[in-house]
């Protein structure tokens, strides 16, 4: 792949439960100061961890609203992860998630491996299918052709692929 410059740029995460996006979203904004995205459902969920399906729409509506607000940015999740949480809590993927899907662009994203050690969290659901749900990951990437990358290891070994891939 071909380098890209900072001032270029929109960077997503996405993957399991537990896979470290949160923390390297978190680094590499800070890493090349850009603006970080957080995760909107832990916002939405914080008061109230119990939802229904309507719930996953407004999640996945903030989350996309918030991840296109801003040219360069690095955004610690995106719609892939609102795609398999619909699809495995409710099996399907909605017209309203399946519609953002396709209006989300992105200069890089990166899939991550849950090849961390698990830590428990009350919003996290799914401790044991971690390698499951990484799979469902991919497939769903692979079939709508979205170019990524896989990020496993240790984080050191994830932070020294992004900036092999991302000028700093």
């Amino acid at each position: 792949m071909e380098k890209i410059t900072p001032s270029t740029v929109r960077i997503a995460f996405t993957g399991p439960e537990c896979s470290g996006k949160s923390t390297l979203a978190q680094w590499l904004s800070i890493e090349l100061s850009l603006p970080l995205v957080p995760e909107y459902a832990r916002t939405y969920l914080a008061n109230n961890p119990s939802y229904v399906h309507e719930d996953l729409h407004a999640i996945a509506s903030g989350q996309f609203t918030q991840n296109h607000e801003h040219d360069r940015c690095i955004c610690d999740t995106e719609m892939t992860v609102m795609r398999i949480w619909e699809h495995v809590k409710y099996g399907e993927i909605s017209r309203c998630i399946e519609g953002l899907t396709l209006s989300e662009s992105y200069t890089v994203l990166f899939l991550c491996k849950p090849d961390f050690p698990w830590e428990e969290d009350p919003l996290r659901e799914h401790p044991e299918a971690r390698n499951e749900l990484f799979e469902l990951y991919r497939q769903d990437l692979n079939v709508r052709q979205v170019p990524y990358h896989i990020l496993e290891g240790s984080l050191e070994e994830r932070k020294l692929r992004i900036l092999r891939l991302i000028p700093h």
